[in-house]
């Protein structure tokens, strides 16, 4: 059809139609793209450039049945491992295990999906021929699984890593206190009062007595665990409670200060910040929530947060835009996580169920139709 044709039938200027031709003029909206859509009786995408690799949940689910069948052997207990097994030296199993975290970090989900079974295998062997030099890796083992579990939604299979975790670590409070990180992600999921209290008193157990002096790797750990049960409280409603643990987890962040990562907390200033962000999210406190986030990307310790952490904040802004009926905003944030932590949206289900309800906005970015095309989400 002729220019004028179609900007007629589109209601538009034929200037206009001949600018988005040459390019002068972008398809910014959602809602711009799906009314030429349905001029030209097209599929939206089919209009859009940018090239997003497939979903492939098939790979997913398998690989999380792998990870499954890993954690449901019982040779730790029985003190025995299969025959015709090498056991790895624990050096190699603690550096297998520091590369799992780094790819944790970096929020490369598929491969560590896949190298997942094989490592907590390795860890679990190691920890039966020598349980003092085997001990740390095994509990790190199940402590990135569960983190990786909690981001994949699978919450029950999760709770089995970290409860696994938990058991190896009782008797060393570091210990107990690391793998009770994971347990705050696992309970505040649908046990927030539980995961309230229990942080709570792993945190003050981990807590140095003289704050001032107490090693940064403590302050990190009780920091990390009173954020824990701040953001538990929060997804109960309880705004007080809340507040009361953040305000807590600040002064020991500043102790500490940005840069750090003990025991894998990433734990300081900014990492608080973000906290109260998530923690506003929960509460239905739109408002106060995009405040936080401002304060927490405009911080110096923002380019400090690893990659997942940061991709994970941004969804959470996102999600504050989107409450507080501002699309556009939460597009831009999805589709900048996104770019720096692809993983992040294509397999955290919060940020999918966003992506599903921005589709339908009409004033949402154009860009998140083939990235939900590709994903496989539909509308809501």
């Amino acid at each position: 059809m002729s220019q004028q044709v179609f900007a007629d039938r589109l209601g538009k200027s034929k200037s206009w139609v001949d600018k988005v031709e040459r390019g002068a003029r972008s398809l910014d909206k959602v809602s711009t793209i799906a009314e030429i859509a349905a001029v030209l009786r097209i599929d939206p995408a089919i209009l859009l450039e940018r090239d997003v690799p497939p979903a492939d949940p098939v790979e997913r689910a398998d690989g999380v049945q792998r990870i499954r069948a890993a954690l449901s052997t019982y040779e730790v207990a029985l003190r025995q491992w299969g025959t015709g097994r090498d056991v790895l030296p624990a050096a190699q199993v603690a550096a297998g295990v520091e590369h799992a975290w780094t790819t944790y970090q970096h929020a490369r989900y598929p491969q560590l999906i896949k190298g997942l079974p094989e490592l907590v295998i390795a860890a679990q062997h190691a920890y039966v021929r020598d349980p003092v030099a085997g001990r740390v890796s095994l509990v790190e083992a199940y402590r990135v699984t569960a983190s990786l579990l909690v981001k994949l939604g699978e919450t029950e299979l999760a709770w089995l890593a970290t409860d696994r975790a938990m058991t190896i670590a009782t008797g060393d409070r570091v210990l107990v206190a690391a793998a009770a990180v994971q347990l705050g992600q696992v309970l505040r999921d649908d046990r927030a009062r539980s995961a309230m209290s229990t942080m709570r008193a792993v945190a003050y157990r981990i807590a140095p007595p003289d704050l001032d002096r107490g090693p940064a790797a403590h302050l990190s750990l009780c920091g990390t665990l009173l954020l824990q049960g701040a953001l538990a409280a929060a997804r109960h409603g309880d705004a007080q409670a809340a507040a009361g643990l953040i305000d807590e987890a600040t002064d020991l962040a500043a102790r500490v200060g940005d840069g750090h990562d003990h025991h894998r907390t990433g734990f300081g200033p900014t990492a608080t910040a973000a906290a109260r962000t998530l923690a506003a999210v929960e509460l239905g406190d739109a408002s106060e929530a995009l405040a936080w986030h401002e304060k927490t990307v405009g911080s110096d310790g923002w380019r400090w947060l690893p990659p997942e952490h940061r991709a994970a904040h941004l969804v959470d802004a996102a999600r504050a835009h989107l409450e507080a009926d501002d699309p556009a905003a939460a597009g831009r944030l999805l589709l900048e996580a996104e770019r720096g932590a692809p993983a992040e949206v294509r397999h955290r289900p919060a940020a999918r169920e966003l992506l599903a309800q921005l589709v339908c906005k009409p004033d949402a970015p154009s860009a998140v139709i083939p990235l939900a095309a590709a994903l496989r989400v539909s509308a809501r």
